[in-house]
């Protein structure tokens, strides 16, 4: 039953979906260092998890804008 939804179209799309958030999760936890929450308690928690998302929001932005062109003075 496995192997038939893996080898469904579904399960293809589910595989890159997943990639795709493994790999956000990786970054936060090697590049920003974010493997470990520093704050206690369930809100702070929350709170440091929502500044991560947000930081990894405005990276996905920051990509899609494009630049102005410099002009030479």
């Amino acid at each position: 039953m496995a192997r038939e939804i893996a080898r469904s179209w579904e399960g293809h799309t589910s595989r890159r979906h997943r990639k795709k958030i493994k790999m956000l999760f990786a970054h936060l936890k090697r590049i920003l260092k974010l493997d470990r929450l520093r704050l206690r308690g369930p809100n702070s928690a929350r709170d440091g998890f929502t500044l991560a998302a947000t930081i990894q929001n405005l990276r996905k932005m920051a990509k899609l804008i494009p630049m102005p062109a410099l002009t030479p003075a």
